[in-house]
């Protein structure tokens, strides 16, 4: 098959693919189909910014609110310049799967802010952050929809945020999560989505007799989510050979010196005297010979142009729909297991979670407790998507879909749906 340069499939169109095979094999009424195909409430709002130059720049604000039937609608917010509502649909909705999944008492939002945080100062970002707040607030709540760090934000943001909203509403911590600990945040948020993913990779390895002592693994992006998922990796013994960032990407068959890429990596992986590597592309550490490939940068990277050179045998997808309805068939054709980011990224809305309970109850917990109940729950919903793709005959993909759909199908109904 001839290579492609673009993905065959948006994200939301990936999405939708995975929610309409999964509602056809369990066969879900028509009008629940029809509810859950689509979101409950969209918003856009201005977030007009005065400049350090005393300029005013409109960016825009977006928040899809998916479905709120297990709980109050949960998701993170990006900050990036090519945000737009689709992207944010397809996110939302996908959230809602994955809290489901998790068996975390959520429903699914996102939202988005369409600025490029490297061209802002510090103090235009926090107007902008804080401008965003304002933009939603009257639809966020600690018990209606409750935001988290995404692509390109953080602990400082969410400290922005939860501030703006303590303005109007009062000293609400639990308004969103990441937060830094001083402020109300849980240990062991930040690591959590790439510790979860190593727990999901580590039991996914042993269902297809793949031993992680040795494994090689390859992982495409490299900040929160695949640094900590490098680290994580490395202590179950794996060997990472490959790592990316947005500048390009670098290769050692016999193992990277992780800890040195660690600390270099504020000022990007390229370009460094004084290590082993060859340089590589994107394009290309998704077909370096490795056992374990972790997309962990960017959606539809992994697709039906592309697919057939991969040469992994358990692909863990870190990223937010990384691999196209086009790719995943092809994958289940050449044999490669594919764990779901429904279910691999899911450690961060799992510690996010355990952050909220703690800001209603006003409580701490250990980070030996945190690390405890993240790896039970991590556990819990691989044996369960595990079980059912034995059960079906399906992908793990099909079957974690198919029990997300089912659980909210469940609440809908529980709570009245019919009759409404």
């Amino acid at each position: 098959m001839s290579r492609t340069a673009r993905p065959d499939a948006t994200e939301l169109e990936t999405v939708d693919a995975a929610f309409r095979a999964g509602a056809e094999a369990i066969g879900l009424a028509d009008d629940l189909r029809t509810v859950l195909a689509t979101p409950h409430r969209e918003i856009v709002a201005q977030v007009p910014v005065r400049m350090d130059s005393e300029s005013l720049r409109v960016f825009a604000v977006y928040r899809v609110q998916h479905s709120s039937a297990r709980g109050p609608y949960k998701g993170g917010i990006r900050f990036h310049p090519s945000v737009e509502r689709d992207e944010v649909r397809a996110l939302a909705s996908a959230m809602t799967w994955k809290t489901a999944l998790a068996d975390v008492p959520f429903g699914g939002a996102k939202g988005g802010i369409t600025l490029d945080r490297k061209e802002l100062s510090q103090g235009e970002l926090q107007r902008a952050t804080r401008g965003a707040l304002r933009g939603l607030q009257k639809v966020l709540g600690p018990h209606r929809d409750i935001m988290a760090p995404d692509m390109g934000s953080g602990p400082a943001e969410m400290a922005w945020l939860m501030d703006e909203y303590h303005r109007v509403e009062g000293y609400t911590p639990a308004i969103v999560t990441g937060k830094p600990e001083e402020l109300g945040g849980t240990c062991g948020r930040l690591e959590a989505t790439g510790e979860g993913l190593a727990i999901a990779a580590r039991e996914a390895a042993g269902e297809i007799g793949l031993d992680l002592g040795g494994a090689r693994v390859a992982i495409q992006g490299f900040g929160n989510v695949g640094s900590h998922a490098a680290e994580a990796l490395r202590r179950l013994g794996a060997v990472i050979v490959a790592v990316s960032d947005v500048e390009g990407a670098v290769h050692n068959p016999s193992g990277l010196d992780l800890p040195e890429l660690l600390r270099r990596a504020r000022t990007g992986i390229i370009g460094h005297d004084g290590m082993d590597v060859e340089a590589i592309t994107n394009e290309e550490l998704l077909a370096i010979d490795c056992e374990l490939l972790v997309p962990a940068a960017v959606g539809g990277v992994l697709h039906g142009g592309n697919a057939d050179a991969v040469r992994a045998e358990l692909i863990v997808e870190g990223a937010n729909n990384p691999t196209t309805p086009a790719a995943d068939a092809i994958f289940a054709e050449n044999g490669v297991t594919v764990l779901p980011d429904i279910l691999a990224n899911a450690g961060g809305v799992i510690v996010s979670y355990f952050e909220w309970i703690q800001n209603l109850q006003n409580v701490s917990w250990t980070r030996e407790h945190v690390d405890q109940e993240l790896e039970a729950r991590m556990v819990r919903a691989f044996g369960v998507t595990h079980h059912r793709a034995l059960h079906d005959g399906a992908t793990l993909r099909e079957a974690a879909y198919r029990i997300a759909i089912e659980r909210v199908a469940a609440a809908l109904r529980l709570r009245g749906f019919e009759y409404t």
